[in-house]
Parts: C-alpha cells; sequence; structure tokens
C-alpha cells in the first residue's frame, strides 16, 4: 500500500502539480496586491470612495448591497486571468510551437562518462526484466 502511494507520489505530473500549484499561489497574491493596492484605490479614487467595495453600496431593510464588492472581485479574477495567460499560458503556447517547428535547440550530445552509464544503465536495466 505504502508503496503504490509512493510512486503516485514520485509522478512526474504530480510533482510538477505541486509545484505548479506553490508558483501559482506565489503570483496570485502578486497580482492580488497589485490590484489591491494600484488599481482599486485609482477606481475608488475616481468614484471619491475609500476603496472600490465602497463604491454603489446602498441599504434595503437593514440589507447591506455593494456592487463594489463585486466589481472588486470580478477585478481581481481578470487581472489574475490576464496575468496568468500573458506571463504563463502564452509564453508556453510560442514554445510549443517552437518545438513543433523543430527550432527547439538540440541537447549537447553526451560526454563519455555519460555514454558509459547509460550503457550501464540499460545493462543493467535489460539483466532486471530478463530474471
Amino acid at each position: 500500500m505504502l508503496k503504490g502511494f509512493k510512486e503516485f507520489v514520485m509522478r512526474g505530473n504530480v510533482v510538477d502539480l505541486a509545484v505548479a500549484v506553490v508558483i501559482g499561489a506565489a503570483f496570485g497574491r502578486i497580482v492580488t496586491a497589485l490590484v489591491e493596492n494600484l488599481i482599486n484605490p485609482l477606481i475608488a479614487a475616481i468614484f471619491g470612495k475609500a476603496d472600490i467595495s465602497k463604491v454603489l453600496t446602498f441599504e434595503i431593510n437593514n440589507a447591506q448591497f455593494s456592487v463594489g464588492a463585486v466589481l472588486q472581485a470580478a477585478l481581481n479574477f481578470l487581472f489574475v486571468a490576464a496575468a496568468v495567460y500573458f506571463f504563463i499560458v502564452l509564453p508556453l503556447n510560442k514554445l510549443a510551437e517552437r518545438r513543433a517547428r523543430g527550432q527547439e535547440p538540440e541537447p549537447d550530445p553526451l560526454t563519455t562518462d555519460q555514454q558509459l552509464l547509460t550503457e550501464i544503465r540499460d545493462s543493467l536495466r535489460a539483466r532486471t526484466t530478463a530474471e
């Protein structure tokens, strides 16, 4: 049971996903700080309020309604989505296009030591599968 769990965790895609989540969270905080500290105050200044969440607020029968809070959440989403697209998705798509056209630089040829280690690995692998 633990062996299966270890194999699952050590798969490349699981590790890649974990790294992506951590980087995405850090990147999201950067974009959120940009939106909350530069863009929202600019919009709030246009409407003459302390921050965007106070824009277009009203009360009906002691119930508070805030159109500004919804606008703030929508702006945060749009800016995070735009940042992810322009800084992550678009460059990766360009890289994939280059790879498809064969413009990616070829890796350096293996050194003699690397060739020898590769042969040893392949020999050991052939022995273990034959047994």
